[in-house]
């Protein structure tokens, strides 16, 4: 079976039958696209006949809108993997104009394959459908050439009972239209709300970004991606979607933002979850002497693969906590290590629960090698850098019994940058150098991958020695209650110590993996297992010379 990265699917069922036919006329056509699925609307729409198939005006109705909801709430059930996007070009009232397409339609991703739920029962006619298919779509949408086609009606199977067709009820369109959100990673909920919000509005579609100040207390908010991405991403998918409109995207930087200082505004789209939220903006507008805006509310899409953490609808939050584990950008080839042992470094602040989990891969069958542990090492009388230390910060750093006081020498640093860097200077490159001879023990016994534990892997730049970087968050309160439970401190000094350390969304960027120790053992625990049985995965394509 042929696999097409982008298609375009031409649903031509009649509307009131879409509901029961989209979960099957979905799963065969992921049969066939790999990443991008278009979905284009034109009920009773006739290709056997040989009589060129011309696009119609769809009027927004009611029907429509639920039938969009349904189908990204399908769409997440069973090819939660592609990217579907419902057109829009082709849905309004007729107006003056009767093509909906005068010129073909550029799309982001340039479609290979379009598809049809048409069905065909006289196979002495699939040539002239697909031929006819063809030409619709290349009318509609600037395609690759030597577009393809494929009926999808022998791959659907429809159960339940198809309900009674009813009377359009058209819905209320506006001129200007508002709606909020962070939109990470665009998901079915996400789509369900743009879609239907494009679907209402005539001209202007404002859309409140939520910006760095909105996002501090999101779970996992290390990994949102950056505004700049979110709002890239956003844009492509709107005008795909309906390349008429006018898009104004704002940072959004509290609950409010535009929706309650912008008086041409009409309706608002909100979510049943965020319905309050409408209904305050509402508020605001009346004291700043605006209009009310038309609140229309979208329903909450079920998630069907939600596990015991995560909750039941579909949500943002859940798909972050899905990546954790995951890589989530490849490793850089480094010609100045062997491929073996496989070199994991591990970093993250202070209890985030790195070295929980080092153990934790050391269980699975890693070599752990303790970098704070080979610190100690070089400070002891005739390690390697005890006499330069000595030298530089004086006799007043060591014990009676000649050792020297690290909790001395750290008070000597704390809060001196010029300080605290005459000393890294010295000690890392040591700490780097027992490392590697560790690394060397671990490959002469037999070990596939080593975990270098090593709470300043970044700083110290010491990604040179390993394939991959795995980083360990938690949240700042999270992490100050564990610094102040474990080591007995303030919480002032709890934070001062984070103040002077990499911040989680530093260490992040520069990650192949994340990690987050917040739920139960357990639940680390499934995410180490995953990340071990992914990298296990890696290391067997590398051996078979196949770079994933």
């Amino acid at each position: 079976m042929s696999m097409f990265r982008t298609g375009i699917l031409v649903l031509t069922s009649p509307l009131h039958t879409l509901p029961l036919r989209i979960a099957p006329v979905l799963t065969s056509a992921a049969q066939f696209v790999e990443q991008t699925l278009y979905v284009h609307l034109h009920p009773g729409l006739n290709l056997s006949s040989i009589l060129p198939a011309r696009p119609v005006f769809v009027p927004p109705s009611h029907n429509l809108s639920s039938l969009i909801t349904k189908l990204y709430s399908r769409a997440a059930d069973v090819c939660a993997h592609l990217d579907v996007r419902v057109l829009l070009t082709n849905v309004r009232n007729q107006g003056l104009s009767t093509n909906p397409f005068p010129t073909a339609q550029m799309l982001s991703h340039t479609p290979d394959v379009v598809l049809t739920d048409f069905s065909v029962s006289d196979s002495s006619q699939v040539s002239l459908v697909q031929s006819c298919l063809e030409k619709y779509a290349m009318c509609c949408y600037a395609c690759k050439p030597h577009l393809q086609s494929v009926l999808l009606a022998p791959e659907v199977e429809i159960i339940g009972e198809e309900k009674e067709p009813q009377k359009t009820e058209l819905l209320e369109t506006y001129s200007d239209v508002v709606v909020g959100g962070t939109f990470d990673r665009l998901h079915g909920a996400h789509r369900t709300l743009l879609t239907v919000s494009c679907l209402m509005t005539e001209k202007r579609f404002l859309i409140g970004l939520s910006d760095s100040a909105l996002l501090k207390n999101k779970v996992l908010k290390e990994l949102i991606e950056p505004y700049a991405l979110r709002m890239e991403k956003l844009l492509e998918f709107l005008q795909d979607v309906k390349p008429a409109l006018r898009y104004e995207i704002v940072p959004l930087s509290d609950p409010y933002g535009p929706s309650i200082t912008y008086p041409d505004l009409q309706c608002i789209v909100v979510s049943e979850e965020t319905r309050k939220g409408g209904q305050a903006v509402n508020k605001k507008r009346v004291e700043n002497g605006h209009p009310e805006l038309v609140i229309y509310e979208i329903k909450l899409i079920k998630d069907a693969h939600h596990s015991d953490t995560e909750e039941e609808k579909i949500s943002s939050s859940s798909l972050r906590s899905r990546l954790l584990g995951t890589l989530l950008a490849p490793p850089k080839k480094n010609p100045n290590i062997p491929l073996f042992p496989y070199v994991i470094g591990l970093t993250g602040g202070s209890g985030s629960g790195k070295t929980s989990i080092a153990k934790r891969l050391e269980a699975l069958g890693a070599a752990h090698i303790d970098s704070d542990r080979l610190g100690h090492e070089t400070y002891n009388p005739g390690g390697p850098t005890y006499h330069k230390v000595k030298e530089v910060f004086g006799n007043d750093i060591l014990n009676e019994d000649g050792t020297i006081n690290r909790s001395l020498l750290g008070k000597k640093v704390f809060g001196n940058k010029e300080k605290l860097k005459c000393l890294t200077d010295i000690v890392w490159p040591e700490i780097a150098k027992l490392s590697t001879k560790k690394i060397l023990e671990a490959a002469s016994q037999g070990k596939t991958v080593c975990v270098l534990d090593a709470a300043v892997l970044l700083e110290a730049g010491w990604t040179d020695m390993v394939h991959e970087v795995w980083v360990t968050i938690i949240p700042e309160g999270e992490a100050i209650a564990r610094i102040m439970s474990r080591d007995g401190v303030s919480k002032e000094n709890a934070q001062k110590r984070l103040d002077n350390q990499w911040t989680n969304e530093q260490r992040v960027e520069r990650a192949n993996v994340v990690l987050c120790t917040s739920w139960e053992p357990e639940v680390t625990q499934r995410q180490v297992q995953k990340a071990w049985d992914l990298l296990q995965e890696r290391i067997r394509n590398q051996r078979n010379g196949n770079l994933s």
